[in-house]
């Protein structure tokens, strides 16, 4: 019988493409903002735990605003993402302004978690269909010879912005409904038509296939995940760190992407029918603002959540 799933939900970003804070930010008629939805989701899932990974300078914003409504109905904690938060002996660079990515930021919770975990980003809507698949998953698969972990995926062509480039791990699955690759693009848009990326600033684009799934930050795992992450960012500083030591990241996908190439674990697709909505840029609020109100209307979620 496996443990009880924490959900883990990360919020460190500085929204530099959004220019705020852009996860507290209100998004309905009501003043909930995008995780408010997550939260109230995973609540109705099964999930009764969610951390916060935020910096630690936006505790008492992100306190305000989460313990007075989601808090009063979930355990609700909080991690903080620091810089300095590196393998002894690595210095961090006069010119370094942010920490070092999506596999940093789940580190940063390794000792606040023993058992099954769920990751989202805070300021993307998921839909309920993912978070019930990822809470039965990660409450009925145990670690074999592998680890078992998996991955909510949704098509690319919903998960895309008119209003700039986006970051996407594209996906290939097997036979068998798992994750065989994932690559991550920094840099995603529609290009005469055609949904593509660019790997030299926008010279070239090549164009991705109709129907990709990519990831979208919504991660299950098993416990063991916390060490993995620990030795991918001990890898990160002895490559890709001394390379670009001021802007080069970790990503997590990059992490289950590298268990899965070394036969360490397996990655389950969960398919989720729920359309995905986020906020990259300033002009995408009014967009989710009238899907989340359009759900409210329909009654798939109540006019206030926290009540």
């Amino acid at each position: 019988m496996t443990k009880e799933p924490t959900l883990v939900i990360m919020a460190a970003g500085m929204g530099s493409r959004y220019g705020g804070l852009k996860q507290v930010d209100t998004i309905t008629d009501t003043d909930e903002i995008i995780v408010d939805f997550s939260l109230y989701d995973a609540m109705l899932a099964g999930f009764d735990r969610a951390i916060f990974i935020i910096r630690e300078e936006h505790r008492d914003l992100f306190r305000e605003v989460i313990d007075e409504r989601a808090g009063r109905f979930m355990k609700i904690e909080y991690a903080y993402q620091k810089i300095d938060d590196i393998p002894q002996g690595v210095a961090v660079p006069e010119d370094r302004k942010k920490p070092w990515g999506t596999a940093h930021a789940v580190l940063s919770c390794r000792d606040m978690i023993d058992g099954p975990f769920a990751v989202i980003n805070a300021d993307d809507y998921y839909g309920p269909d993912g978070f019930a698949a990822i809470y039965e998953y990660l409450t009925t698969n145990e670690d074999g010879e592998k680890q078992e972990y998996c991955m909510v995926g949704y098509k690319l062509e919903n998960t895309v912005t008119e209003n700039g480039t986006v970051s996407r791990g594209v996906c290939t699955i097997d036979e068998n409904g798992n994750l065989a690759d994932v690559t991550e693009r920094t840099k995603i848009k529609e290009v005469d038509g055609r949904i593509s990326y660019t790997e030299d600033e926008g010279e070239t684009w090549i164009p991705l296939p109709d129907g990709t799934i990519v990831s979208m930050n919504f991660w299950g795992f098993t416990a063991g995940m916390m060490n993995e992450l620990k030795d991918g960012m001990d890898e990160f500083f002895e490559t890709k760190f001394i390379s670009d030591p001021v802007k080069s990241e970790c990503y997590l996908p990059a992490v289950a992407d590298n268990l899965i190439k070394t036969g360490k674990a397996n990655v389950k697709v969960l398919n989720s029918s729920d359309a995905w909505y986020g906020i990259t840029y300033p002009e995408d609020k009014e967009d989710v603002k009238n899907a989340l109100e359009s759900m409210k209307d329909k009654g798939l979620y109540p006019p206030k959540l926290w009540k």
